[in-house]
């Protein structure tokens, strides 16, 4: 008898009491209710497995406080009427840091003017041999020689010297120049050039630029030997970025960007740049990966009605307080079991309220067809 009694105070605590056969009714409505709910809790539970099996991405937001990181721009430009050997690329910062035509990762590719790569002229290697005089001359550098044994034998050697002086010359005045110094500029419009690469900069603010003729300075002036001033700067933005790039950021928005300029115009093109650092934080090996985001925004400058300036694509940046940090993070298996028991509680009780309105819907509409109230 104990146990009796135990077994109904159990029964009475039972949540789920089950109808007897004889008082259930199967209709067509509920077992249609039935399937339609089975098949959206089946699709809604996969699709809660795809998010499951994949990472999320949480972001954070706080002041950049971390030091000693270069900031690399990497590049991808094409001039489309400009030779290579007439663009000199630049880069500056804010602390005066100047490095004059940056060669060293970067690579220039000759375009015809259809955009076209033209086919490379091989170099050969010329191996100056000295003859047996010893009384061979030795050209004077006027000042600009940086050894007692520099010669400056050539018109080119001697403005050479003097660029890496900062200093400024008369060429009318130098004697390996006179009566063999000609401009052959005419050439540089024959030609395009793409401009391939990679900078490693001081991570403050800064710009770089592309622009035409050999650069120098003078007196803190910064100077571009090239003597025509209508300059065609027609361009395109083929890629753009700050350091790594990460799969999920699509934020490079001059990539792709083409800039065409009339035949009679000679143009000054500002970029001004507001780059974001950003942290990703990869949860396969935990590795840090510093990268940066950055918004842009454009202004050019007509410079056929006397405007001052000097034809070029000038790009200046500076770099936001702030970081951005994206991390991976597995959701726990207790949070898809959670969803999974949600999905199947509210659809199954949705059902339900479905299946009763169906069912007396229809209770109600056969009452009134048996007494002709629809007839």
């Amino acid at each position: 008898m104990p146990e009796m009694k135990f077994a109904d105070v159990l029964r009475r605590l039972d949540a789920y009491p089950r109808t007897l056969d004889d008082f259930s009714v199967r209709t067509v409505g509920g077992a249609a209710v039935t399937i339609m709910s089975t098949s959206i809790i089946s699709l809604l539970i996969f699709l809660e497995f795809l998010n499951y099996m994949q990472p999320a991405l949480n972001e954070e937001l706080f002041v950049d406080t971390t030091r000693g990181h270069k900031l690399r721009i990497n590049l991808d430009v094409t001039l489309h009427n400009l030779a290579c050997n007439y663009i000199s690329l630049d880069a500056m910062d804010s602390s005066g840091d100047t490095h004059l035509r940056v060669d060293h990762d970067i690579f220039k590719h000759r375009l015809d003017l259809k955009g076209e790569p033209l086919k490379e002229t091989p170099i050969k290697e010329i191996v100056a041999v000295s003859p047996p005089n010893k009384n061979v001359t030795c050209g004077s550098c006027y000042g600009a020689e940086h050894n007692a044994t520099h010669c400056c034998n050539t018109c080119e050697e001697v403005l050479d010297a003097y660029r890496l002086r900062k200093w400024n010359v008369q060429v009318d005045k130098i004697e390996q120049c006179k009566g063999k110094y000609k401009r052959t500029d005419e050439d540089a419009f024959k030609e395009g050039c793409r401009i391939q690469g990679h900078l490693e900069v001081n991570r403050m603010a800064g710009s770089f630029h592309f622009a035409p003729g050999k650069s120098f300075s003078i007196r803190q002036f910064h100077i571009h030997d090239f003597q025509f001033s209508n300059v065609k700067l027609s361009h395109t933005i083929n890629h753009l970025s700050f350091g790594e790039k990460i799969e999920f950021a699509k934020t490079h928005p001059l990539d792709g960007l083409r800039v065409d300029v009339a035949e009679t115009k000679s143009e000054m093109f500002n970029y001004y740049l507001k780059i974001v650092p950003t942290l990703y934080m990869r949860q396969r090996d935990g590795q840090p990966i510093y990268t940066n985001q950055f918004s842009v925004t454009r202004y050019r400058k007509d410079l056929t009605d006397r405007e001052r300036g000097m034809p070029g694509i000038f790009f200046s940046y500076e770099l936001s307080p702030l970081m951005v940090k994206y991390a991976q993070k597995h959701s726990s298996f207790g949070h898809f079991a959670t969803n999974c028991c949600s999905i199947i509680g509210g659809v199954f009780t949705v059902a339900g309220i479905l299946a009763v309105l169906l069912n007396n819907s229809w209770e109600a509409i056969q009452r009134k067809l048996d007494v002709g109230k629809l007839s």
